[in-house]
């Protein structure tokens, strides 16, 4: 996997821009490893390898037990291991990352809006936008994941 372009640098501006959506989710009062794990499972449906390897690092470095983890991509068969919560999120996060695919429909709204406050679920819909814009740029631009990184 090789690099094209250093968008950060071609686009500082833009860039910026976006790391300032980043720094408010942070601060939104959602928690951190609720939006992780949402940002996980974004990144494995679009496949940016980039965000997969840095946001399953950033889980493990925070405390994410790994039986957890590497349920993230079949969460809706792990039973308990993901909260009430985190489930609500992550079914959230697939209908509107697949949002040509599903029009996300009244039903996965009403189940998300159910259980999160409307700044909650708001703040979950930037973190989710900000995420597939994010994979958007990792991809196109051929991020070098840390794992491949050091294999090199």
């Amino acid at each position: 996997m090789s690099n094209r372009i250093d968008y950060t640098k071609a686009s500082p501006e833009g860039h910026e821009a976006f790391g300032s959506v980043y720094v408010y989710l942070q601060k939104s009062g959602l928690p951190n490893e609720l939006v992780n794990l949402v940002y996980l499972r974004i990144s494995q449906i679009n496949g940016c390898a980039y965000c997969i390897d840095m946001h399953s690092r950033d889980l493990l470095k925070h405390g994410l037990a790994v039986d957890k983890l590497v349920l993230v991509p079949a969460w809706r068969e792990a039973g308990n291991v993901f909260s009430t919560r985190e489930r609500a999120a992550l079914a959230w996060a697939e209908t509107v990352t697949r949002v040509a695919e599903t029009g996300v429909p009244d039903a996965d709204y009403e189940a998300a809006a159910a259980e999160f406050s409307d700044k909650e679920l708001s703040d979950l819909t930037f973190a989710i936008g900000l995420m597939n814009a994010f994979n958007r740029f990792g991809i196109s631009f051929r991020l070098t994941p840390a794992a491949v990184a050091r294999a090199a």
